[in-house]
């Protein structure tokens, strides 16, 4: 039966409004990422800015200086060096790192949706997003770089500009593509054990890093008195004290990097020519900072396999925690798989301690204490190593497990 022009053009209108909704838009891109990108800027640095507020109060400093205060250490949770007279501080505080990154992620969320990226099958209208927010993050650096810079301190505008934009399309992408179908269709094209061995060793380098908190935790528990009395020595008021107690929470990611260095047995260094490690201890004069209370003080080479036993274990539960996420694929041996999985897995995590590394060095000033963190490629090579033998030890021990619990029911 031949159908009429208007049973043609009803079927065809759904269609056309079904393609007008699709191309509309909920902002423009460039009001998307400004509005996006301003407000995770001002939410990270008003956090930074209330806490030097608080530290100010009493120590009489003008509102003026305090807000320089905070666009400095704004910048330097970016990883943008700062620049006295005579010195260069680069260590940065990787909590407030964390959350800058966390707000730029959501402002990558914010942009991508409002342009309808998170509707695409492909990557290219998020990642465009997360390309404009960084391009105004990095404006907004170069801007605070010039209203901070002081006789006292300061950072070079185009460092600051070239550095917290990298830094946020780095996370605006990865919140941009991290929801919706983009990141779907992404995975998709990704075979299942490169997924499995990628998600492994992020797990198992995680842990590791946990090891490493709860080490450097327990050794300053242990001297806590130590610790306490180094922070009355201050004689600041309590006011005072609370802002050297954020600063050092400020720097515990950092301590939770060393302490995973120190498990895996190359350490870390505090000051020029100085280690820290279960084999050898060198160290000098330090700053009366209340962390630095937890530092070992001789070797304990005898206890170094103990000490290697954390991030054995550490890798051996992400292993176990894959066998018991992965199934049983036809004609592919469990046993096979396993190994794959665990040779990658390995690098991994090497990669990611090793850039954990990275990030927690630096340097306060440019005499002694030049020069602190992990530095190199042992820790990552050891790393590797680990974790692709404990992956492959967990899962073994998980894969066992039920066959030996069938056995002893028989």
């Amino acid at each position: 039966m031949a159908t009429t022009p208007y049973e043609d053009a009803s079927v065809a209108l759904p269609r056309q409004r079904s393609t007008a909704k699709d191309r509309r838009r909920g902002a423009p891109l460039a009001v998307a990422a400004a509005v996006a990108a301003g407000w995770a800027a001002l939410t990270s640095y008003g956090l930074i800015l209330g806490l030097a507020a608080v530290g100010a109060i009493g120590s009489g400093g003008t509102p003026a200086g305090v807000t320089r205060l905070g666009l400095a250490v704004w910048l330097l949770g970016h990883g943008v060096a700062l620049d006295t007279p005579t010195d260069r501080i680069s260590l940065i505080p990787l909590t407030l790192t964390a959350f800058a990154a966390w707000r730029v992620a959501r402002a990558g969320v914010h942009a991508s949706r409002a342009v309808g990226g998170h509707r695409q099958r492909g990557p290219g209208r998020a990642f465009g997003a997360a390309a404009a927010v960084a391009g105004v993050y990095g404006l907004l650096g170069a801007g605070a770089a010039a209203l901070a810079g002081t006789a006292e301190i300061s950072a070079s505008p185009w460092r600051a500009a070239v550095l917290t934009g990298l830094f946020a399309l780095v996370a605006a992408t990865v919140g941009a593509l991290g929801t919706g179908r983009p990141v779907q269709t992404i995975l998709s094209r990704v075979p299942a054990a490169v997924r499995a061995g990628v998600r492994t060793g992020v797990v198992a380098a995680a842990l590791i890093v946990a090891a490493g908190a709860l080490a450097a935790g327990v050794t300053l528990a242990v001297n806590g008195g130590d610790a306490a009395g180094m922070l009355a020595s201050y004689r600041t008021g309590v006011l005072g004290q609370a802002g050297i107690t954020v600063l050092c929470l400020a720097y515990a990611p950092n301590l939770a990097v060393w302490g995973a260095t120190y498990l895996l047995g190359p350490g870390f260094a505090v000051g020029v020519d100085t280690i820290v490690s279960p084999g050898d201890v060198l160290i000098g004069p330090l700053p009366a900072l209340p962390p630095l209370a937890g530092l070992p003080s001789t070797p304990v080479a005898q206890f170094a396999p103990a000490l290697l036993a954390a991030p054995v274990l550490a890798a051996m539960a992400a292993g176990w925690l894959l066998a018991r996420r992965s199934g049983r694929p036809a004609g592919v041996s469990p046993w096979a798989r396993l190994a794959g999985t665990a040779a990658l897995a390995g690098p991994v995590a090497g990669l990611l301690v090793h850039l954990a590394g990275v990030v927690s060095s630096g340097g306060l000033g440019s005499g002694r204490l030049a020069v602190l963190g992990p530095s190199g490629w042992t820790a990552g090579l050891v790393t590797a190593v680990v974790v692709s033998a404990g992956v492959m030890l967990g899962a073994s021990a998980a894969r066992a497990l039920p066959v030996r619990a069938v056995a002893r029911r028989r």
